[in-house]
């Protein structure tokens, strides 16, 4: 992703946040990868949704985010997986 996406993302985040803060994360994946976001949040709890059809999991995470820089951190890892969709 480039710089100009993660200064804005910051930006943004800083505007809205007091940080530390609650953040929640939601993400859809096609069904199967579920596994490989739910390994990326060991300590947390990760609610799901099946979508009407079986075909996509809807992911929501909860989690209290020190930084923006942590957010962006988190965005930048599910990034690398395949079909997933960062609400």
């Amino acid at each position: 992703m480039d710089t100009d996406w993660t200064q804005s993302l910051r930006e943004k985040l800083d505007k809205h946040y007091a940080w530390p803060a609650l953040y929640i994360f939601k993400f859809i994946v096609p069904k199967g990868k579920e596994g490989e976001v739910k390994q990326l949040f060991p300590l947390h709890i990760v609610k799901e949704k099946v979508s009407k059809n079986g075909n996509f999991i809807s992911l929501t995470i909860q989690m209290m985010i020190p930084t923006s820089d942590t957010v962006i951190d988190v965005y930048l890892k599910t990034a690398k997986i395949e079909g997933l969709i960062a609400l």
